[in-house]
């Protein structure tokens, strides 16, 4: 076939017909063309990736499924202008049908190599592979993590993740039915000195646990039931925590602590086998550290909580080992994080007593910004942090202040204490301009997004991750309501976020090559922070704050901008694959770095990575670019229509 031939194909097929012409005419130079006569079969199920998307230039075929009984079936007819073997090509499995020749076939080959850069290089193209892709990454990323021997990397006890639920759980269990009256489950707890029983349906499943908290808390506190009339299974706690009798002790006391609980229930072939508490995991101390919520809410000094801070490392460490999902290490580290963050502010409002300073004089509200508000903090980080307090009477505006500002020192030296350090950009409720009362708050962000200054714009920019921490949360979620009047009655400040984030190119050039620093002291390397994983967080943050979405977690922002139906399912998937991918990188490398006494830079080289971790870095940066020129379009767009009023 000619070039010219070549071409007019491409222009009838979708997406292809969507590319520049030019860029059409350098792709007809890469491809190969093969001609199939009728009946012969271009691959069968289960052989091996032929590395190609194929083009039908013209001709018919048949794509079939063999059944276990060896029985050929058709499940799809492919003309003129459609293309096929999309799936594996990306993914690079093996078929899982067959391609037959019903009528004789031209088709155009496109090797993945090149279909990958066009993937890489034109986001509105990519998008139709959008569903494809994150298909793919999630196999490469599942695949890399089970390979990963994360061990190396770790200071953990090896007790942590040697020693067995079995070995420490109580069994035989003591039960009662979830229709026994309370009286006589109650009876069982004081008579075993225990302080809660797994409750069983009539087929002996475990349905839930009766704990003493529980019979304090409805029984006596609010009196919610009739003691001589209530059963076991109005007071229960149903939602029961599971694992194996097998599961690694760390993965007990981080399920633990994801979950809230204090007891797991341990099945084995679904029979209650034993029974793991809270306690239980406190008497193997004598064994190793463990961080325990407990640990955290029972000291009572500075020094106490600064020795338990440096023990929360072995927790991340054994989510690592364990090989738990991103999610569920953010969920955990962000839980440890923010209970001894808000131990830190008690202690501190109690020295402020001690230091005759008395309680304080208005509500307030600290909050948390940045990577430790969106719950994407795994090593601790830099401080940033603020304080929103209630207007005060205007003859006591100077003193009010002066508490607050030394309240926030006290705090901020406590977090600085605890492993938090001081914010190198003095983000923090010791500087006056990120500690202000409600009314100065909500004057401040009129100002700020009014303005063309690039300062304003980054102090926007950092306030609108924010989550509260301790105090009167009514204070922040009423100047979280003005930040989103703010965004509808200035059409600018959409746009000035949109407009920052995009100087910044994401590091892959045209021929799908990854770009690497060229000099200094990071040469060969790329940090993933602010090549990648920023600018996801970004381009979340400006679609959530712009549709009302209060949640400032990044992956949480993603699904309910899914939800709302503002972003397709496929690409939001694709977009949520792609910053699952860097933040597993980033968590990973930063390890390392850590365990040979380095510093947690974000950076890594990827000439030392392996070539299925080079594609997947390739497809998260692609994710990375599809988004932050999604949210480029939408607002630009909006631009326009505005001036062009």
């Amino acid at each position: 076939m000619e070039t010219s031939e070549i071409l007019s194909v491409f222009l009838k097929t979708d997406p292809f017909d969507m590319l520049d012409q030019q860029v059409l005419i350098d792709l007809c130079k890469k491809v190969e063309i093969k001609k199939y006569p009728v009946n012969k079969y271009i691959f069968k199920q289960g052989d091996t990736s032929l590395d190609g998307l194929f083009i039908i230039a013209s001709g018919l075929v048949e794509i079939t499924v063999t059944n276990e009984q060896g029985i050929e079936s058709v499940v799809g007819l492919r003309r003129s202008y459609d293309f096929f073997s999309e799936t594996v090509v990306l993914s690079q499995q093996r078929y899982p049908g067959s391609a037959r020749i019903k009528e004789d076939v031209v088709c155009i080959i496109i090797p993945r190599k090149n279909l990958e850069n066009l993937i890489y290089r034109y986001p509105d193209f990519s998008g139709f592979f959008n569903a494809l892709l994150a298909e793919r990454m999630r196999l490469l990323y599942e695949k890399i993590l089970a390979e990963q021997t994360y061990e190396v990397y770790s200071g953990v006890e090896s007790f942590l993740f040697r020693k067995r639920v079995s070995e420490v759980m109580t069994s035989p269990v003591l039960t009662c039915k979830v229709t026994d009256q309370i009286s006589e489950a109650s009876k069982i707890l004081v008579e075993n000195d225990i302080s809660s029983i797994v409750a069983l349906d009539s087929s002996s499943t475990p349905r839930g646990i009766l704990t003493e908290k529980n019979l304090v808390k409805y029984l006596i506190a609010f009196r919610k039931f009739p003691i001589d009339d209530c059963r076991v299974e109005k007071l229960m706690n149903s939602n029961l925590v599971q694992l194996s009798p097998e599961s690694f002790l760390g993965y007990a006391l981080v399920t633990m602590t994801k979950r809230k609980t204090k007891q797991i229930v341990v099945m084995e072939r679904g029979k209650l086998v034993g029974i793991v508490t809270m306690t239980d995991l406190i008497k193997t101390r004598s064994t190793g550290k463990l961080v325990l919520s407990h640990d955290i809410d029972s000291q009572n000094t500075l020094s106490g909580l600064s020795s338990i801070s440096r023990e929360i490392d072995d927790i991340l460490n054994t989510l690592i080992i364990e090989r738990a999902e991103v999610c569920e290490i953010l969920d955990v580290m962000s839980e440890l994080h923010e209970r001894l963050s808000r131990r830190i502010i008690q202690l501190c409002e109690e020295k402020m007593k001690l230091k005759g300073w008395g309680t304080p004089p208005v509500n307030y509200c600290w909050i948390n910004m940045g990577s430790a508000a969106r719950k994407e903090q795994t090593l601790r980080t830099d401080q940033d942090n603020a304080i929103i307090y209630a207007d005060p009477d205007k003859t006591n505006t100077e003193s009010v202040d002066l508490y607050f500002k030394t309240l926030a020192e006290f705090i901020v030296q406590g977090l600085s204490e605890c492993g938090f350090a001081r914010c190198t950009g003095n983000v923090m409720a010791t500087n006056p301009k990120w500690r202000k009362s409600l009314s100065q708050w909500m004057s401040a962000v009129a100002d700020w997004t009014k303005s063309y200054d690039p300062e304003d714009t980054r102090s926007l920019t950092i306030l609108l991750d924010y989550r509260p921490v301790w105090g009167n949360r009514s204070l922040a979620e009423k100047l979280r309501d003005k930040i989103f009047s703010a965004f509808k009655d200035s059409i600018n400040v959409s746009h000035g976020l949109t407009k920052d984030d995009f100087k910044y190119t994401i590091p892959i050039n045209f021929m799908g090559t990854i770009i690497t620093e060229k000099r200094g002291p990071h040469k060969n390397q790329i940090n993933l922070k602010t090549a990648g994983i920023v600018h996801i967080v970004n381009s979340a943050r400006i679609l959530a704050v712009n549709s009302g979405i209060s949640e400032p977690s990044t992956f949480r922002r993603l699904d309910q901008l899914t939800q709302a139906g503002l972003i397709p399912e496929e690409d939001a998937e694709f977009f949520r694959t792609s910053f699952e991918t860097l933040m597993m990188f980033k968590i990973r490398e930063n390890m390392k770095k850590v365990k040979q006494g380095k510093q947690a830079d974000n950076y890594i080289d990827p000439s030392e990575f392996r070539r299925s971790e080079i594609r997947l870095l390739k497809d998260a940066l692609s994710g990375v670019s599809q988004l932050q020129k999604l949210v480029n379009k939408k607002f630009n767009v909006m631009w326009l229509k505005y001036f062009g009023q």
